[in-house]
């Protein structure tokens, strides 16, 4: 019983101590071999605003996404990632019916979580989500997940 008491008392210590450092996203960074073609992707179809990378060195496009959160692609000639829908990048909109019209007037194909064309997974708790990929193979999910 106190063994259990004990791991109970652990327990709650990492759970009330869990966001002692209240971290918020800052960018996540993508590797790309064609630098134009992705980047151009994020710009005219996600419609991300694009910002100047601060030293304006070549072989990076960076985007922002919603307040201060950043989207940073770097370019590399060579290194082998393997690509799966499981490692994505996860976009939320109220606006999934206006952007899978958008997909599809530019003929950019989507598909659900199990991989069928031109649907939408309803998740069990109302969220609806769809999975398109850049012009590099990386997965990118959008979906009508409600935050604050």
């Amino acid at each position: 019983m106190k063994q259990f008491l004990f791991l109970f008392f652990i327990a709650q210590c990492y759970i009330a101590y869990g966001q002692t450092f209240d971290f918020s996203i800052d960018h996540s960074s993508l590797i790309v071999t064609d630098l134009k073609a992705t980047g151009d992707f994020y710009a005219d179809v996600l419609q991300l605003e694009e910002i100047p990378h601060p030293d304006n060195s070549p072989g990076f496009r960076w985007f922002l996404i919603h307040g201060n959160t950043q989207l940073h692609l770097i370019q590399k000639d060579t290194v082998p990632i393997k690509k799966h829908k499981s490692m994505h990048l996860c976009l939320s909109t109220q606006k999934l019916k206006a952007f899978i019209d958008h997909l599809e007037n530019h003929k950019i194909p989507y598909e659900d979580w199990p991989g069928k064309k031109n649907a939408i997974t309803l998740r069990t708790d109302g969220v609806q989500q769809i999975y398109l990929q850049d012009p590099e193979g990386y997965w990118i999910e959008i979906n009508t997940a409600k935050h604050p």
